[in-house]
């Protein structure tokens, strides 16, 4: 379900607190465990780690990102690869031709 049209965008009141006080482009990124907090036109050019409960990623904001929320850019889940070994297989094979072969040695006769 959707915030009501009624209510303005959630942004955490720390956060707020912390764009007023930096400069965009600061070398130190502002931590956040807030990632429902809702990118503002505000925080462009600010960098924030954001916490996926085990790290914090850095987010680098930028106009595209407006209206989208801070936790939609720090995954929660690691993706690990499909398949088995067959797969393992196929991708063996893709590196063996991928990989160009050595040049032949010549051999000197003086």
């Amino acid at each position: 379900m959707s915030r009501s049209s009624k209510k303005p965008p959630y942004v955490a009141p720390d956060i707020l607190k912390k764009i007023s006080r930096g400069k965009p482009g600061e070398g130190t990124p502002i931590k956040t465990w807030s990632r429902s907090s809702e990118i503002s036109p505000e925080m462009v050019g600010y960098t924030f780690a954001v916490h996926n409960g085990k790290n914090f990623v850095e987010v680098k904001v930028s106009e595209d990102m407006v209206g989208y929320r801070l936790g939609e850019f720090a995954p929660t889940r690691k993706f690990v690869k499909h398949g088995g070994r067959i797969q393992r297989e196929l991708e063996q094979k893709a590196e063996t031709a991928v990989q160009p072969a050595a040049p032949a040695e010549t051999k000197k006769t003086a």
